[in-house]
Protein backbone atom coordinates (compact mmCIF):
# COMPACT_ATOMS: atom_id res chain seq x y z
CA UNK A 1 0.00 0.00 0.00
CA UNK A 2 1.11 3.00 -1.04
CA UNK A 3 1.35 6.60 1.22
CA UNK A 4 -1.72 7.85 -0.87
CA UNK A 5 -3.75 4.80 0.11
CA UNK A 6 -3.80 5.08 3.68
CA UNK A 7 -5.95 7.58 5.56
CA UNK A 8 -5.77 10.64 7.42
CA UNK A 9 -5.19 9.32 10.51
CA UNK A 10 -2.79 6.59 8.91
CA UNK A 11 -0.37 8.86 6.88
CA UNK A 12 -0.79 11.41 10.17
CA UNK A 13 0.38 8.31 12.07
CA UNK A 14 3.87 7.74 9.29
CA UNK A 15 4.06 11.86 9.98
CA UNK A 16 4.04 11.96 14.10
CA UNK A 17 6.66 8.86 14.11
CA UNK A 18 9.57 10.42 11.40
CA UNK A 19 9.26 13.22 13.33
CA UNK A 20 9.99 11.37 16.39
CA UNK A 21 12.67 10.16 14.45
CA UNK A 22 14.18 13.36 13.29
CA UNK A 23 13.96 15.07 16.64
CA UNK A 24 16.02 11.81 18.22
CA UNK A 25 18.58 12.52 15.66
CA UNK A 26 18.71 16.22 15.70
CA UNK A 27 19.17 15.74 19.99
CA UNK A 28 22.26 12.99 19.23
CA UNK A 29 23.74 15.73 17.02
CA UNK A 30 23.32 17.93 20.12
CA UNK A 31 24.90 15.90 22.19
CA UNK A 32 28.03 15.68 20.30
CA UNK A 33 28.46 19.14 19.92
CA UNK A 34 28.34 19.53 23.60
CA UNK A 35 31.29 18.01 23.65
CA UNK A 36 33.35 20.87 22.11
CA UNK A 37 31.17 23.84 22.13
CA UNK A 38 29.77 25.53 25.11
CA UNK A 39 26.56 25.28 25.79
CA UNK A 40 26.05 29.26 25.80
CA UNK A 41 27.14 29.28 22.30
CA UNK A 42 25.10 26.57 21.04
CA UNK A 43 21.92 28.13 22.62
CA UNK A 44 23.03 31.98 21.11
CA UNK A 45 23.61 29.65 17.49
CA UNK A 46 20.39 28.21 17.29
CA UNK A 47 18.61 31.09 18.77
CA UNK A 48 19.76 33.24 16.44
CA UNK A 49 19.37 31.29 12.75
CA UNK A 50 15.88 30.31 14.01
CA UNK A 51 14.70 33.53 14.97
CA UNK A 52 15.79 34.80 11.59
CA UNK A 53 14.25 31.69 10.44
CA UNK A 54 10.78 32.65 11.69
CA UNK A 55 11.18 36.98 11.05
CA UNK A 56 11.77 35.50 6.99
CA UNK A 57 8.40 34.12 7.61
CA UNK A 58 6.69 37.01 9.11
CA UNK A 59 8.23 39.18 6.51
CA UNK A 60 7.10 37.16 3.67
CA UNK A 61 2.92 37.48 5.38
CA UNK A 62 3.96 40.96 5.84
CA UNK A 63 3.91 40.89 9.19
CA UNK A 64 6.08 42.47 12.16
CA UNK A 65 8.36 40.71 14.74
CA UNK A 66 8.09 43.62 17.14
CA UNK A 67 4.79 44.79 17.87
CA UNK A 68 2.93 45.95 21.33
CA UNK A 69 1.60 42.14 21.71
CA UNK A 70 5.43 40.68 22.95
CA UNK A 71 4.47 43.09 25.70
CA UNK A 72 1.37 40.86 26.98
CA UNK A 73 3.25 38.95 30.50
CA UNK A 74 1.97 35.55 29.23
CA UNK A 75 4.55 36.23 26.36
CA UNK A 76 7.40 36.97 28.77
CA UNK A 77 6.27 34.37 31.13
CA UNK A 78 6.51 32.12 27.98
CA UNK A 79 10.04 33.28 27.04
CA UNK A 80 11.01 32.58 30.36
CA UNK A 81 9.92 28.82 29.95
CA UNK A 82 11.62 28.47 27.04
CA UNK A 83 14.83 29.51 27.75
CA UNK A 84 14.52 27.31 30.95
CA UNK A 85 13.55 24.44 28.90
CA UNK A 86 16.62 24.79 26.16
CA UNK A 87 19.10 25.74 28.85
CA UNK A 88 18.46 23.16 30.83
CA UNK A 89 17.84 20.43 28.22
CA UNK A 90 21.35 21.02 26.77
CA UNK A 91 22.81 20.71 29.46
CA UNK A 92 21.16 17.33 30.45
CA UNK A 93 22.52 15.85 27.72
CA UNK A 94 25.96 17.43 27.72
CA UNK A 95 26.05 16.13 31.26
CA UNK A 96 24.27 13.08 31.49
CA UNK A 97 22.60 10.23 29.53
CA UNK A 98 20.84 10.41 25.98
CA UNK A 99 18.21 7.74 26.92
CA UNK A 100 17.84 9.16 30.39
CA UNK A 101 17.25 12.72 29.36
CA UNK A 102 15.16 11.63 26.13
CA UNK A 103 12.97 9.26 29.08
CA UNK A 104 12.59 12.56 31.47
CA UNK A 105 10.90 14.77 28.71
CA UNK A 106 8.34 12.39 27.89
CA UNK A 107 6.31 13.16 31.02
CA UNK A 108 5.94 16.89 29.58
CA UNK A 109 2.23 15.82 28.48
CA UNK A 110 1.58 14.70 32.79
CA UNK A 111 3.01 17.67 34.24
CA UNK A 112 0.66 19.79 31.61
CA UNK A 113 -2.19 17.67 33.41
CA UNK A 114 -1.07 18.73 37.02
CA UNK A 115 -0.28 22.36 35.95
CA UNK A 116 -3.94 23.45 33.98
CA UNK A 117 -5.53 21.90 36.98
CA UNK A 118 -3.24 23.60 38.94
CA UNK A 119 -2.79 27.10 38.19
CA UNK A 120 -5.90 27.02 35.29
CA UNK A 121 -8.61 25.49 37.44
CA UNK A 122 -9.30 22.60 34.82
CA UNK A 123 -10.81 20.27 35.90
CA UNK A 124 -9.53 16.47 36.41
CA UNK A 125 -10.78 13.63 36.92
CA UNK A 126 -9.07 10.41 38.67
CA UNK A 127 -8.48 8.56 36.08
CA UNK A 128 -6.02 11.57 34.64
CA UNK A 129 -4.63 12.05 38.18
CA UNK A 130 -4.00 8.38 38.43
CA UNK A 131 -1.85 8.68 34.94
CA UNK A 132 0.34 11.93 36.54
CA UNK A 133 0.96 9.32 39.60
CA UNK A 134 2.32 6.69 37.73
CA UNK A 135 4.14 8.91 34.99
CA UNK A 136 5.80 10.92 38.27
CA UNK A 137 6.21 7.45 39.52
CA UNK A 138 8.38 6.35 36.35
CA UNK A 139 10.72 9.97 36.83
CA UNK A 140 11.36 8.14 40.77
CA UNK A 141 11.95 4.81 39.25
CA UNK A 142 14.73 6.66 36.46
CA UNK A 143 16.21 8.96 39.03
CA UNK A 144 16.37 7.04 42.04
CA UNK A 145 17.19 9.33 44.60
CA UNK A 146 18.88 8.38 47.52
CA UNK A 147 20.66 5.12 45.80
CA UNK A 148 23.70 4.57 44.19
CA UNK A 149 22.08 4.93 40.62
CA UNK A 150 21.32 8.53 40.92
CA UNK A 151 22.86 11.30 38.88
CA UNK A 152 22.35 14.80 39.89
CA UNK A 153 23.05 15.99 36.21
CA UNK A 154 19.48 14.44 35.73
CA UNK A 155 17.64 16.83 37.63
CA UNK A 156 18.74 19.32 35.28
CA UNK A 157 16.13 17.18 32.71
CA UNK A 158 13.63 17.57 35.40
CA UNK A 159 13.98 21.23 35.29
CA UNK A 160 14.03 21.69 31.72
CA UNK A 161 10.39 19.78 31.81
CA UNK A 162 9.23 22.59 34.52
CA UNK A 163 10.68 24.99 31.87
CA UNK A 164 8.63 23.71 29.12
CA UNK A 165 5.50 22.93 31.16
CA UNK A 166 5.48 26.97 32.36
CA UNK A 167 5.84 27.72 28.52
CA UNK A 168 3.20 25.84 27.02
CA UNK A 169 0.78 26.64 29.91
CA UNK A 170 1.61 30.63 29.55
CA UNK A 171 1.22 30.27 25.66
CA UNK A 172 -2.88 29.25 26.50
CA UNK A 173 -2.95 32.31 27.93
CA UNK A 174 -2.05 34.41 24.92
CA UNK A 175 -3.96 36.05 23.24
CA UNK A 176 -5.54 34.20 19.84
CA UNK A 177 -4.11 37.18 17.60
CA UNK A 178 -0.51 36.97 18.64
CA UNK A 179 0.92 35.09 15.60
CA UNK A 180 2.52 32.06 15.98
CA UNK A 181 5.85 32.66 14.59
CA UNK A 182 5.88 35.71 16.45
CA UNK A 183 6.18 34.12 19.51
CA UNK A 184 8.54 31.59 18.29
CA UNK A 185 10.70 34.22 16.92
CA UNK A 186 10.41 36.07 20.55
CA UNK A 187 11.35 32.82 22.45
CA UNK A 188 14.42 32.25 20.22
CA UNK A 189 15.65 35.76 20.24
CA UNK A 190 15.36 35.24 24.18
CA UNK A 191 17.27 32.23 23.95
CA UNK A 192 19.80 34.17 22.24
CA UNK A 193 19.90 36.83 24.33
CA UNK A 194 20.04 34.09 27.65
CA UNK A 195 22.88 32.34 25.82
CA UNK A 196 25.30 35.34 25.70
CA UNK A 197 24.31 35.89 29.21
CA UNK A 198 25.50 33.33 30.44
CA UNK A 199 28.17 33.09 28.62
CA UNK A 200 29.74 36.37 29.99
CA UNK A 201 28.75 35.03 33.52
CA UNK A 202 30.82 31.63 33.24
CA UNK A 203 33.91 33.39 31.61
CA UNK A 204 33.65 30.23 28.84
CA UNK A 205 34.91 31.23 25.72
CA UNK A 206 33.74 30.58 22.43
CA UNK A 207 34.95 27.76 19.94
CA UNK A 208 35.97 28.82 16.12
CA UNK A 209 33.44 25.89 14.58
CA UNK A 210 35.27 23.92 12.54
CA UNK A 211 34.25 21.96 9.24
CA UNK A 212 32.76 18.91 11.88
CA UNK A 213 31.09 21.07 14.20
CA UNK A 214 29.46 23.21 11.41
CA UNK A 215 27.86 19.84 9.27
CA UNK A 216 26.81 19.50 13.00
CA UNK A 217 25.28 22.59 13.47
CA UNK A 218 23.72 22.07 9.71
CA UNK A 219 22.40 18.35 10.52
CA UNK A 220 20.84 20.14 14.03
CA UNK A 221 18.98 22.64 12.52
CA UNK A 222 17.96 19.85 9.18
CA UNK A 223 16.78 17.81 11.23
CA UNK A 224 14.54 20.26 13.81
CA UNK A 225 13.13 21.39 10.69
CA UNK A 226 11.75 18.49 9.04
CA UNK A 227 10.96 17.26 12.05
CA UNK A 228 8.80 20.43 12.90
CA UNK A 229 7.26 20.13 9.50
CA UNK A 230 6.47 16.56 10.01
CA UNK A 231 5.31 17.50 13.61
CA UNK A 232 2.90 19.86 11.58
CA UNK A 233 1.53 17.96 9.10
CA UNK A 234 0.50 15.13 11.40
CA UNK A 235 -1.21 18.00 13.97
CA UNK A 236 -3.03 18.74 10.72
CA UNK A 237 -3.71 15.63 8.75
CA UNK A 238 -4.99 13.30 11.43
CA UNK A 239 -7.40 13.37 14.89
CA UNK A 240 -5.78 14.04 18.07
CA UNK A 241 -6.54 11.10 19.76
CA UNK A 242 -5.28 8.76 17.20
CA UNK A 243 -1.81 10.65 16.28
CA UNK A 244 -1.05 11.73 20.11
CA UNK A 245 -0.04 8.39 21.10
CA UNK A 246 2.88 8.11 18.38
CA UNK A 247 4.43 11.28 20.15
CA UNK A 248 6.24 8.59 22.22
CA UNK A 249 7.93 6.80 19.49
CA UNK A 250 10.72 9.75 20.11
CA UNK A 251 11.50 7.73 23.07
CA UNK A 252 11.86 4.25 21.45
CA UNK A 253 13.97 6.17 18.74
CA UNK A 254 16.07 7.89 21.24
CA UNK A 255 17.30 4.72 23.32
CA UNK A 256 18.43 3.21 19.81
CA UNK A 257 20.24 6.44 18.95
CA UNK A 258 21.69 6.52 22.46
CA UNK A 259 22.45 2.44 22.23
CA UNK A 260 24.02 2.92 18.61
CA UNK A 261 25.99 6.43 18.77
CA UNK A 262 26.74 6.45 22.37
CA UNK A 263 26.83 3.00 23.50
CA UNK A 264 24.43 3.57 26.12
CA UNK A 265 23.28 0.47 28.01
CA UNK A 266 19.77 1.28 30.35
CA UNK A 267 19.50 -0.71 32.59
CA UNK A 268 15.72 -2.82 34.11
CA UNK A 269 15.05 -0.25 36.44
CA UNK A 270 15.30 2.70 33.84
CA UNK A 271 13.83 1.13 30.72
CA UNK A 272 10.65 0.20 33.60
CA UNK A 273 10.27 3.70 34.20
CA UNK A 274 10.33 4.71 31.05
CA UNK A 275 7.68 2.22 29.96
CA UNK A 276 5.13 4.13 32.86
CA UNK A 277 6.28 6.94 31.49
CA UNK A 278 5.00 6.18 27.98
CA UNK A 279 2.17 4.34 28.98
CA UNK A 280 0.78 6.92 31.63
CA UNK A 281 1.43 9.68 28.78
CA UNK A 282 -0.25 7.88 25.91
CA UNK A 283 -3.72 7.28 28.19
CA UNK A 284 -3.40 10.88 29.54
CA UNK A 285 -2.80 12.57 26.15
CA UNK A 286 -5.96 10.03 25.07
CA UNK A 287 -8.11 10.80 27.74
CA UNK A 288 -7.47 14.89 26.74
CA UNK A 289 -7.96 14.54 23.52
CA UNK A 290 -11.64 12.56 23.96
CA UNK A 291 -12.51 15.31 26.35
CA UNK A 292 -12.57 17.53 23.33
CA UNK A 293 -14.74 15.33 21.20
CA UNK A 294 -17.89 15.20 21.16
CA UNK A 295 -19.80 11.79 22.03
CA UNK A 296 -22.47 10.50 19.72
CA UNK A 297 -25.93 12.31 20.92
CA UNK A 298 -27.75 9.91 23.03
CA UNK A 299 -31.49 11.18 23.66
CA UNK A 300 -30.64 14.03 21.85
CA UNK A 301 -28.22 15.12 24.22
CA UNK A 302 -24.19 15.44 23.49
CA UNK A 303 -22.21 13.76 25.92
CA UNK A 304 -19.10 15.70 27.17
CA UNK A 305 -15.53 13.44 26.43
CA UNK A 306 -14.29 11.33 28.88
CA UNK A 307 -11.87 12.60 31.43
Amino acid sequence: MTLSGLSDNGRAALFMTGSMALFAIEDAFLKILTRTMPVWQMLVIVGVVSALVFWARLRLRGQHLWTRSLAHPMVALRNLGEVTGALSFLTALATGDLSTTSAILQVLPLTLVLGAALFLGEQVGWRRWASVAVGFAGVLLILRPGTAAFQPAMLWAVLGVAGLTLRDLATRRIPAGVPSDQLSASAYAAIAVAGLGLGIATGQGAVLPDGAQLMLLAGTILFGVLGYAALVAASRLGEASVVAPFRYARLGFALLVAAVVFGERPDLPMLAGSGLIALAGVYAMWREAGRHRPRPPVDGLIRPGPR
